[in-house]
């Protein structure tokens, strides 16, 4: 099943500890969420998705985390388990809802070797800071192409040392040689990934 973006999957939501063992390292998550920062990115994307991370399983040390680049903070690294129960601190699981979905490419990329080579280049970026003037620059693109012609040349792809979820993202499928298409207008956002060819949805999970 594919994933749409304009509204948030109908399947029925599974529990995390019947979830949790089906989970793969690569495993996209996909976040619909209800804050404020949360609601700017879905209206400057014009999408239900406004974050997206990926699962990496330390089977060592029985843990499921998610890696990610989250405002204000940067990227880091959490366990999943944090989104589903205790997400504030404080005894309560993400504002919003989730999704799992999985790409056809990333177990044929993704050998013993290769893993461990994303797992470096995603640990390497730890700390970075999170780019909240480029959720700007998305609703700006996105006005301007509603605003003048809907034929308007490909953006530039801008490139620093800061991300926002998706960036950071595409820059670790990248290292892997999978490439997630840009939108047309210069950007990488949570709802390119949801439309991404040959990404499939896993399961919607259920929080509390």
């Amino acid at each position: 099943m594919t994933i749409a973006t304009k509204g948030f999957p109908s399947r029925s939501p599974v529990r995390y500890s019947e979830l949790r063992p089906e989970l793969r390292s690569g495993d996209l998550l996909l976040c619909s969420g209800t804050g404020t920062f949360s609601r700017m990115i879905q209206a400057a994307s014009d999408s239900v998705w406004s974050h997206v991370a990926f699962v990496m399983r330390l089977d060592a040390i029985d843990r499921v985390m998610v890696l990610e680049s989250l405002e204000p903070l940067g990227v880091r690294t959490v366990p999943l388990r944090k989104y589903v129960e205790d997400y504030d601190s404080c005894g309560n699981p993400y504002p919003g809802r989730l999704a799992v979905a999985r790409h056809d490419e990333f177990e044929k990329k993704a050998d013993g070797r290769a893993l461990r080579r994303l797992g470096r280049f995603a640990v390497d970026l730890f700390g970075y800071p999170y780019d909240r003037s480029e959720v700007a620059r998305i609703a700006a693109r996105i006005l301007a192409s509603k605003l003048r012609s809907p034929r308007l040349p490909v953006r530039t792809v801008r490139r620093d040392r800061e991300y926002i979820c998706s960036e950071y993202v595409w820059e670790c499928y990248k290292s892997l040689g999978i490439g997630i298409e840009y939108n047309p207008l210069g950007f990488i956002a949570p709802a390119d990934f949801a439309k991404a060819k040959g990404l499939r949805l896993q399961a919607v999970v259920e929080l509390g």
